[in-house]
């Protein structure tokens, strides 16, 4: 059987040297905006929090199928990993967002569709976790979180559209050819930064802890039904 005891520290070290080389170059060494100046840099941390919030609850809505379909309190244990470091990022981009919000639009907080979608999202994987420590059985809390995720997991793509559908306040979604290339490599580096910091402790820790017994109960969301009935 592998030891994956050290993985989780070896993706933290990485993540860890990531923060450094990225923050540093954005903060220090990129250029200066031409209208926000820097105000600006706030993106380096802004942007890749956005893309691995996004990550993390598509993490969780792969989970919540996987555990409907086929079982196995593996998925349930990622499941939970992966709503907390999405509920954790969500809350550092709506901080985030207000800070950048402030000097450039005037205001902290705007009921536009891009930050109101966001809110829901934050509030409705915040309280899938607060499900979870209100419900006992074990079976039930599994049962009832992935089918609340696969339910609040709708709002994703609406918070990433909401630029294009409706008329926002926030910019439409960078890429490669509307930034410049001066912008590229800090942004990508924080956003693997995260990937990496938040994959470690968070996720493969939790996950190997719930699994570690000797407890291997295979159940979907149509057996429970069926054990009901």
């Amino acid at each position: 059987m592998r030891d994956y005891s050290t993985r989780p520290y070896a993706l933290g070290g990485l993540g860890i040297a990531l923060l450094l080389w990225g923050s540093t170059w954005g903060l220090l060494f990129a250029p200066r905006e031409a209208y926000m100046g820097d105000v600006q840099r706030i993106m380096y941390v802004h942007v890749p929090t956005a893309w691995n919030a996004m990550l993390a609850l598509t993490f969780a809505f792969a989970c919540a199928l996987f555990f409907l379909l086929r079982g196995g309190w593996e998925w349930d244990a990622r499941l939970e990993a992966a709503i907390e470091v999405g509920v954790v990022l969500s809350t550092l981009l709506c901080m985030q967002g207000a800070i950048w919000a402030k000097p450039t639009w005037g205001v902290w907080w705007d009921w536009d569709p891009r930050l109101t979608t966001t809110a829901v999202l934050l509030f409705a994987f915040g309280g899938i976790l607060a499900l979870r420590q209100f419900v006992e059985d074990p079976v039930k809390r599994a049962v009832w979180s992935a089918v609340a995720v696969v339910i609040a997991y709708v709002d994703v793509p609406l918070v990433y559209f909401s630029v294009r559908w409706w008329n926002s306040l926030h910019q439409v979604q960078s890429t490669p050819a509307t930034v410049s290339r001066a912008f590229h490599w800090p942004l990508r580096i924080n956003a693997f930064r995260y990937s990496a910091v938040f994959s470690s402790p968070q996720s493969i820790i939790h996950a190997n802890t719930a699994c570690s017994g000797s407890v291997s109960i295979e159940m979907s969301f149509f057996h429970f039904g069926l054990s009901k009935s």
